[in-house]
């Protein structure tokens, strides 16, 4: 009994020393035993299925009995164990998806070979082989659901993720980009990838991009929750891609919507609330098709898709300027509603090479081209008038991969790919715009914070994602062991043009008091970030427990060519910067450890512990960009500004950065500069080379869970765990050239109002201004916020999952509920120039719970299909942005604010203490099913947002007469007609 304790301490001190897999998919894994309970080594296990095109993967059990088959593609498999002397036994419909590890022991008896025994159960629910959380959705759920097959759409039903933006509701928006997160992690970490290959954008750290993926044609979608297959620790959305078969086989898909088919949730007490106009449905639309089959039967296949979707929609709130494009007017004013919209054109191609017996290629391709947003002179957001608004395109989009795998034995796996995102993206200049009006950014007026008059700015960039991977895996039946390597090549070329003044006025009510002035017009920034990684893993199982780890080794760095600043407007002496490296090379070793137990010996009931180290992405932005020099020249700054004689030009020296007033002459008066730095050649910000070369310094967060899952029933289990995250590394601005004595300290009175916490009226101090003499000095450095004292953020909390798949009967979801914590309260003391003006440096949310899911059911008797989605979301906690005159804080202060400012914004409302409403949206689809000469049709009825909610999604958060009014709501309920037939 002791040598086996000591055995299992063992095994778990050696798990702790190591990492989980880069890239993984299904496997089946179980123990094979004779009639009397003893283990039979020597068996070959044979899982078959129509998903492989060799057909078959066959191993062999080792001397503890057990076998593993790794590397499955989705579908459902057949699995066979025979051995001389015994009767074969075959188990039948054993579904496989995601990275899901099926147990799948045999008990043979012995027999003649001619005889088989067949064994029918239901598909394990539970892995005892993996700790990881994972949500999966195959192609029959996916055609079930009330969706609009995109990947925000279907992400955001899983329990715990966070998507950026609005609620999406039916596809109203279509195929924007959204971020997404889990677990209060970082808001780019979310990954989309295709077969395993990253799909994402260099300046997010090959995280989502323009990309859309055609959800409605893969295999699957599976949404690994728990980090453990790359660097970084976010959820990983894969994409699998469907393949041909020895069938000729295709779909077609449409569905569509016009503005007549919604409803109205635009009642009075929205209405009374201060909403001016909702977003309405205009038209959308989605058609989709597909072929597949072999171009050599059981030796090459191909699978096509073709894709054009869009839609056209009325902008919250906004409506056309009618001065838009007149030079001589200033001010917005209201006109009709104003429409946005986007088109999608998508066409794609796999190809699947059985080479030989032991070497398969998988080649994928695919073009698109994307305009997601002001297409055809349409555009706006609910503080941007149409006018000011840039289209959004990208085009050439292109995707392209090559994967190879290679069974080299029934023990040992190689496998390789490469894959790339390139796009030429950004926001283009529209068709009718007059490049000699100067937009202008009104801080109150009809629309606060509104953007109007022309476009701030355009551009056109270029962005090369490039990744690949090599492992090899050696499997026995009780031990794993992978070793690999995953390469990383971002590109990231911007280019910014602006309008001819290269000025931006800012107005309140109507009185300009601020001008800001650029100097990056035409101008390019190249960035490249590399990253590599080498891992080695092991997994191994002995009796009810299995073990998982690993080590990881990550090395990122970054450079940047020759560019040139100016010559420009404000930057007439053009300056050369050369050549240079950024991040010089972050070196990490993480490890990743996991176990899992299977608590009753049953198969039905796991404990699963994970823990591990995760970095921040290597991406094109970040510390891997900002050290270069290129973008440490200031190429704007503001000045505070008096149009005395009201001609709305600002009659100073522009190029002269200290402050003058020329009113005695009939001029205006205008502030120093607030960056005195502009268009120097000296840098203003500076990095501590320990922060951006070295060992365990980049940005990072542990991660720890611990859970239980159980099946309840056959094919239904719940699963409860308890997550944490905590991040490290954290970096801050220390401008040198001020210390804490350079600051005065004032204090406001928070207006009385009955939404503000006590009904307001509190004094609100520890605000910080600079002192005259220094303003606009500027000499950062970027370094380790720990010289400067302790900075904590984590996050902790509870989920719970529960999966159904019973024979008529689908339902996934649950419910995941937290809170982060975080506290700077430190650093701010002693670098005040970080937060001047945000005295709540310690923040505790309150816990936050959200619930998600979806359910299908199938009335076999008339092939009638009802299936719904359901999300019921916080609401965020909600700032009161108060534009404070300098007349108010001038008492307390003992001075006028420093650089002749007109203002100040504070925020009154204390984190934490103001909240938006919940978000409940529920989704309903009726289908009916037609089944004919070996086709299949389905023509549906979806009612999204069945219940009409106009619950808030955005709010003015700037304090005064239209604080918290909305600027958005929950799009109306509207019917969608599908129609799709399988062939």
């Amino acid at each position: 009994m002791l040598k086996r304790y000591a055995w299992i301490v063992f095994a778990a001190a050696w798990a702790v020393a190591l990492p989980t897999a880069a890239y993984a998919q299904a496997s089946v894994t179980g123990l094979v035993r004779d009639s009397s309970g003893g283990v039979l080594p020597g068996v070959t296990v044979e899982a078959a299925s129509p998903a492989l095109i060799e057909k078959v993967r066959a191993v062999v059990t080792d001397s503890s009995g057990r076998y593993r088959i790794v590397d499955l593609p989705p579908g459902a498999y057949s699995v066979t164990f025979t051995l001389p002397g015994f009767a074969i036994v075959r188990r039948e419909g054993v579904e496989l998806s995601g990275n899901f590890s099926a147990t799948v022991n045999a008990d043979l008896r012995v027999g003649s070979i001619e005889e088989t025994i067949t064994v029918t159960g239901e598909t394990p629910v539970v892995d005892l082989q993996s700790a990881g959380q994972r949500s999966t959705m195959d192609k029959d759920v996916i055609t079930a659901i009330p969706s609009a097959r995109l990947y925000h759409s279907i992400v955001a039903l899983v329990p715990g993720v966070v998507t950026s933006g609005t609620q999406d509701v039916g596809g109203v928006d279509g195929p924007v980009f959204k971020l997404f997160t889990i677990h209060g992690g970082r808001g780019n970490e979310g990954q989309i990838t295709v077969d395993g290959m990253s799909v994402g954008a260099a300046l997010n750290g090959a995280g989502v991009s323009y990309y859309v993926s055609d959800i409605g044609n893969s295999a699957e979608v599976a949404i690994n929750l728990s980090a453990g297959e790359t660097d970084r620790g976010g959820p990983v959305m894969n994409v699998v891609p469907r393949t041909g078969g020895n069938t000729y086989s295709g779909t077609f898909f449409a569905t569509g919507a016009s503005g007549g088919m919604q409803s109205s949730n635009f009642d009075q007490a929205i209405k009374d609330a201060g909403l001016r106009s909702p977003n309405e449905l205009d038209q959308i639309w989605d058609v989709n098709g597909a072929l597949g089959g072999p171009l050599v039967r059981d030796r090459f296949w191909f699978y096509w898709t073709g894709r054009h979707q869009g839609n056209r929609k009325f902008v919250t709130g906004m409506f056309n300027n009618l001065n838009a494009g007149d030079p001589t007017k200033w001010t917005y004013e209201p006109g009709d509603r104003a429409r946005d919209g986007g088109t999608w054109k998508t066409s794609s191609l796999r190809l699947t090479l059985q080479a030989t017996a032991r070497n398969k290629f998988n080649i994928f391709w695919d073009e698109q081209s994307v305009c997601s947003a002001g297409c055809n002179e349409l555009g706006g957001t609910a503080t941007t008038s149409p006018e000011a608004h840039q289209p959004t395109e990208a085009y050439p989009s292109r995707v392209q991969q090559v994967t190879w795998t290679s069974p080299t034995t029934n023990r040992l796996l190689l496998e390789a790919g490469y894959g790339n995102y390139l796009a030429r993206w950004g926001g283009q200049e529209r068709p009718a715009n007059n490049r000699d009006l100067i937009p202008v950014l009104e801080q109150g007026g009809f629309i606060p914070n509104l953007s109007y008059r022309s476009q701030l700015s355009w551009s056109r960039h270029w962005n090369g994602t490039h990744n690949w991977r090599a492992s090899a895996s050696y499997v026995t039946g009780a031990h794993s062991l992978k070793v690999g390597y995953v390469g990383q090549f971002l590109v990231l070329e911007t280019t910014n043009f602006r309008q001819n003044q290269r000025l931006r006025y800012r107005f309140n009510n109507g009185t300009p008091n601020q001008l800001t002035m650029y100097g990056d017009h035409a101008a390019t920034t190249i960035n490249h970030t590399k990253a590599a990684g080498i891992y080695v893993q092991e997994q191994w199982t002995r009796h009810r427990l299995t073990l998982q780890g690993g080590l990881r080794y990550d090395r990122a760095w970054s450079d940047f060519p020759q560019m040139q600043v100016g010559p420009e407007l404000y930057i007439p002496n053009a300056f050369t910067i050369p050549a240079a490296s950024g991040v010089e090379g972050f070196n990490d070793i993480t490890m990743r450890a996991a176990g899992t137990y299977d608590l009753f010996g049953t198969g039905k009931t796991a404990l699963k512990v994970n823990v591990g180290k995760y970095l921040e992405a290597a991406q094109n932005s970040v510390r891997y960009t900002a050290t270069n020099a290129r973008n440490r020249v200031v190429t704007s700054t503001t000045r505070n500004w008096t149009d005395a004689n009201g001609n709305f030009v600002p009659d100073c020296n522009l190029l002269n950065p200290a402050a003058q007033d020329t009113r005695a002459s009939g001029g205006d008066s205008c502030g120093a500069w607030s960056d005195q730095l502009f268009g120097s050649q000296l840098p203003e910000t500076n990095y501590d080379p320990a922060i951006i070369s070295g060992w365990n310094v980049r940005p990072n967060d542990w991660q720890f869970g611990v859970g239980v899952q159980h099946e309840v029933v056959p094919r239904v289990s719940v699963e409860v765990s308890y997550n944490r995250r905590w991040f490290g590394n954290f970096d801050v601005t220390d401008n040198l050239a001020v210390g804490p004595g350079d600051f005065d300290t004032f204090s406001i009175t928070a207006p009385l109002d009955p939404r503000l916490e006590d009904g307001g009226g509190q004094v609100i101090g520890n605000l910080y201004n600079i002192k005259p003499a220094k303003f606009g000095v500027a000499d950062n450095l970027v370094t380790a916020a720990s010289k400067y004292g302790d900075r904590t953020e984590y996050w902790h909390g509870f989920d719970v999952n529960v999966n159904a798949r019973l024979q008529s009967l689908t339902v996934q979801g649950g419910t995941s509920t937290g809170r982060r914590v975080s506290d700077d309260c430190e650093i701010r003391a002693a670098l005040p120039e970080t937060a001047a003006l945000n005295p709540y440096c310690r923040v505790v949310e309150n816990f936050r719970s959200q619930f998600k899911g979806l359910a299908s059911y199938l009335f076999p008797a008339i092939d009638v299909q009802v299936s719904a989605t359901w999300q019921s979301i916080p609401g965020n906690s909600l700032a009161g942005n108060w534009v404070v005159a300098n007349a108010l804080i001038q008492p307390s202060l003992g001075r006028p604010l420093a650089g002749g400012a007109a203002n100040a914004t504070i925020n009154v409302a204390r984190p934490q203490t103001v909240f938006g409403e919940r978000i409940n949206q529920v989704d309903f689809r009726v289908a009916k099913i037609f089944r004919f000469s070996g086709r299949r049709a389905q023509v549906s009825v979806d009612l999204y947002n069945l219940t009409n909610s106009n619950a808030i999604e955005g709010y003015v958060q700037t304090f005064g007469s239209r604080w918290l009014t909305p600027s958005s709501v929950l799009s109306a309920r509207f019917v969608k007609i599908s129609g799709q037939i399988d062939f």
